[in-house]
């Protein structure tokens, strides 16, 4: 309420309104002058920019499917601040590639800022579909370029991808409807149908053969029905999408008919199971995809000559340990985030097999079963600080939902002219149910095995390695000099303790390689050779 006379009010409220109006006035220039002032500071640029890359290589993607993010750096060396008029691709909208310029998507950008001795970030991506962009193409060089300006000022970054052709195998065998599928088949052999969780469906008869003219890439998992054998020629590659696999249903069967390279980094001539990112950062990743599932009842599975790496299971063979479910040869299995080969009370029999950089154990024969190997190198370099497990472990046990422990019979277990080896102690594990009810057959003959028990920790006739009947002419903790056993190669040099150490009775002629065994044979999967530089 005003004190004063009426005058003296008005004459308040109009000062009042001046100061308001003073106040916003001076707002407006503000922001006019800031507005004008902007425009006047940012020069146009003059074709001086500096780049990280003049040529941004995007590894090798399949068709339709994502490339990794790359990016490209640009530089502003001068001392003015500057406006790029325009930074977009060479083939405008039509372009299969992707831009993210500062945080914003789109493939054409107008004015981009730049301030003096200052960067930014250009990322790229590309999808294409290689029967778009080259019809009846197995693998397509596709190009582009970012284009920074015009006119004499242009400045062009070239984009370069490789787009592969592949077989796709989805849940939904057209990839239109986006339905996913659920199998349902019998996994505990008890001839009753389990409903699961995992997603993917039956391979078709006309899926039954995978031959090497172009990769398969699976999403989801591809199972061989009951009665259908899966059969993979030479030279064929299989990649799996992540939680993806293969399935061998009961009474199905698979066949990977391999064989020996000649060169031996591409090796042109196996069949190579793998994750479908191509990209050299995924090379070597543990745990890109499933397994590839052997099921209780699967029988006659024969694989040669095949490459199976960064998986979460290399192989989960299960059941069957009467008969000879699984025969594997000349079988490398690298960087399985859990185990290289899982076998719950099944049959394996495997001869220059390697196996290596496993999350827990490169070898598991649980629940009991049958296993003979011979030649084979079981090792794992997997960071011991994160693995609990050895890179061999033999139990005949499993431990129900109710803590109690149900036994079968571990009726064979066999290691001949093996290296058992890794960067733990130990790295052989045999753990026999306790009531001693079931059998616990085992047997390491001319191996050289890691195990060093100097607290005696390990107690028990299983551990007596003076028992002729259970380790006969077994090496421990001699050096098996590999070559680079962390990037899994795991040939043996001149200085091997492996060499000449093996049993003739158990020579098998060749090694994994194809070079003739001397006698005696060496121990493991490579007969030793000098290492080149």
């Amino acid at each position: 309420m005003c004190n004063c006379n009426f005058y003296a009010c008005a004459i308040d409220l109009e000062n009042t309104m001046k100061r308001i109006l003073y106040f916003l006035f001076t707002i407006f220039i503000l922001v006019f002058w800031s507005s004008c002032r902007k425009d006047f500071d940012f020069s146009p640029s003059t074709g001086d920019l500096i780049f990280s890359k003049d040529t941004i290589y995007l590894d090798t993607v399949f068709t339709n499917i994502g490339s990794s993010t790359y990016n490209l750096k640009v530089y502003n060396r001068s001392d003015e601040d500057i406006s790029i008029p325009t930074v977009r691709l060479g083939q405008g909208q039509a372009s299969n590639y992707r831009l993210n310029v500062d945080g914003l998507p789109g493939k054409e950008f107008q004015n981009v800022e730049l301030l003096a001795n200052d960067s930014l970030f250009i990322f790229v991506e590309t999808t294409a579909d290689i029967q778009t962009i080259a019809q009846n193409s197995l693998e397509f060089l596709y190009t582009d370029a970012i284009e920074f300006d015009s006119g004499n000022n242009l400045q062009k970054i070239e984009l370069v991808t490789l787009i592969k052709d592949a077989v796709f195998i989805y849940p939904d065998r057209d990839n239109t409807t986006g339905i996913i599928e659920t199998l349902t088949f019998d996994v505990d052999g008890d001839g009753t149908a389990d409903e699961t969780t995992l997603q993917g469906r039956f391979l078709e008869d006309s899926e039954l053969t995978f031959t090497n003219e172009k990769p398969y890439v699976i999403y989801g998992y591809a199972a061989v029905d009951e009665g259908d054998v899966l059969t993979i020629d030479a030279g064929a590659r299989v990649h799996f999408h992540a939680n993806s696999g293969l399935l061998v249903t009961n009474n199905a069967s698979l066949k990977i008919n391999g064989a020996l390279s000649a060169d031996q980094e591409l090796l042109e001539n196996e069949v190579i199971f793998q994750g479908d990112r191509l990209e050299p950062l995924f090379e070597d990743v543990p745990g890109q995809w499933g397994t590839i599932w052997l099921f209780n009842g699967s029988q006659d599975i024969d694989i040669n000559y095949a490459t199976i790496k960064n998986g979460t299971v290399g192989l989960l063979a299960e059941g069957n340990q009467n008969d000879n479910k699984l025969n594997i040869t000349n079988t490398q299995i690298y960087n399985s985030s859990n185990f290289g080969i899982l076998a719950r009370a099944s049959s394996v029999t495997a001869e220059n097999v390697v196996i290596n950089n496993s999350g827990q154990s490169s070898f598991a024969g649980t629940y009991g079963g049958r296993y003979n190997f011979t030649h084979c190198t079981i090792a794992n370099y997997w960071n011991s600080s994160f693995r609990q497990f050895p890179s061999l472990l033999l139990n005949n046990f499993i431990t129900d939902e109710n803590n109690t422990d149900q036994g079968n019979d571990l009726a064979e277990a066999n290691f001949n002219n093996c290296i058992i080896f890794g960067n733990d102690n130990p790295e052989i594990i045999l753990d026999e149910i306790s009531n001693g009810s079931f059998a616990f057959n085992f047997k390491f003959t001319n191996c050289l095995i890691r195990f060093q028990d100097s607290n005696n920790n390990f107690p028990g006739e299983n551990y007596n390695f003076n028992n002729e009947t259970l380790y006969d002419m077994c090496l421990f903790n001699d050096d098996p000099d590999f070559k680079l056993p962390f990037e899994n190669r795991l040939m043996i040099g001149d200085d091997s303790d492996a060499n000449a150490a093996g049993n003739d009775a158990f020579l098998i002629t060749t090694d994994i390689l194809g070079e003739t065994r001397t006698l005696p044979p060496d121990l493991g999967a490579y007969q030793h050779m000098p290492f080149e530089d």
